[in-house]
Parts: C-alpha cells; structure tokens; sequence
C-alpha cells in the first residue's frame, strides 16, 4: 500500500510539473518576452492579466497549490533518491542529478522572485516595466535572475522526459533518445526567450 502510494504521489508530481506549473512557465515567459517590444506593450499584457475575474482564485488553484506539493515532495525526493546507476547511462545519471539541484535553485530563485513581486504587489506596489528595470538596475540580480531562469527551464525542460518515461509515453530507448533532443530543443528556445526578456529591462 506504502508502495502505491508513493508510486501515486511520482505520478501527480510529475504530471504537475507539466501541467499546470510547465504550461503557466511557458505563458510567463511569453508575457516577460513582451518587454523587447517595449514597455507600454510589457504594461498592457501585465495589466491584462492583472485585471484577470477572480484571478487570485485562479492563482491558487491553478499555480500556487501544485507549485507547493511540487515543490515540497520534489525535495523530499531530491534527499532520499538516488543515482540509478544500473538502470540509466552515465549521461542520463547526470541530468537524475541535476535535475535535484536545479530543483532546489528554482525553489529559492521562485521565492525571491514572488517576494519581489507578487507580494510587493499585494502591498501596494505596481507590477510593471519600471519595477522590473529597478530590479535589474543591479549587475548582481541580472546574473541572479540567469542562472535562476536557466535553472527553472531547464528543471521543467528535463522534468518533460522523465514524466514522458513515467507515464509510458516513451518506452523504448529510441523514443527515449528522441525525446531527449525535444526537450534540448524545448530548453534552449525558453531560455533564449527568458533571457531577452531580462535585458530588455536593463
């Protein structure tokens, strides 16, 4: 029963990688990426959501719910897993791994960045181009903002091949393989989009 249960608990923590938590990162960034057509645009697709019926309810269903099992049973495993070594190849132990520390570099970067944003916003502050061009007035939070977007798209660009194993989408090692080259693809498209978008506000 133990067993089944942990098995169930894998299960909904990949699917919610996925959806809903890999598609509102994908629907983030397209929004962040709307700063390189400058900052009217940035405000109005910000204000747009901002104006969003019942968007707290949303928020909470639908990203911070998920975001908090995810985040709390994805440490539980980054402390209690361990390298499959007679299962996976070397390369594929590698991204095990580092799929647990950049876990753990997404949760601290995603607590800083709803801090300085969501929660300044719910105490008064405006959510727009300015605030964010503030934020990346400093040389340090620009390289912080970095490496913490490459850890968030590369946690959900890896975690898209495990849960496509998880749940039997790729059984064979050639669908693996092929699946392994979608998600490089998937990882370097969203980081490029991430990354414009933080300079676009310096």
């Amino acid at each position: 029963m133990a067993q089944n249960r942990e098995f169930g608990n894998r299960r909904l923590h990949s699917l919610l990688g996925v959806v809903p938590i890999g598609l509102f990162l994908i629907f983030h960034l397209t929004v962040n990426f709307m700063a390189t057509k400058g900052a009217e645009t940035f405000n109005a697709a910000v204000h747009l959501i901002e104006f969003t019926p019942i968007k707290i309810v949303v928020e909470f269903v639908v990203i911070y719910l998920p975001l908090i099992f995810h985040a709390v049973y994805g440490i539980y495993i980054a402390f209690t897993a361990k390298n499959n070594l007679g299962r996976f190849s070397f390369f594929r132990n590698w991204m095990f791994f580092l799929q647990r520390i950049s876990g753990i570099i997404t949760l601290i970067f995603l607590i800083w960045h709803v801090y300085t944003t969501r929660i300044q916003a719910a105490l008064g502050a405006e959510v727009n181009f300015d605030m964010m061009a503030t934020i990346f007035s400093s040389p340090f939070m620009i390289a912080f903002y970095i490496v913490g977007l490459i850890s968030t798209v590369f946690h959900f660009a890896n975690g898209l091949w495990s849960f496509s194993v998880s749940w039997g989408l790729t059984v064979s090692p050639k669908s693996q393989k092929i699946m392994t080259y979608i998600t490089l693809v998937v990882f370097l498209v969203l980081s490029y989009i991430g990354i414009r978008a933080i300079f676009a506000f310096v």
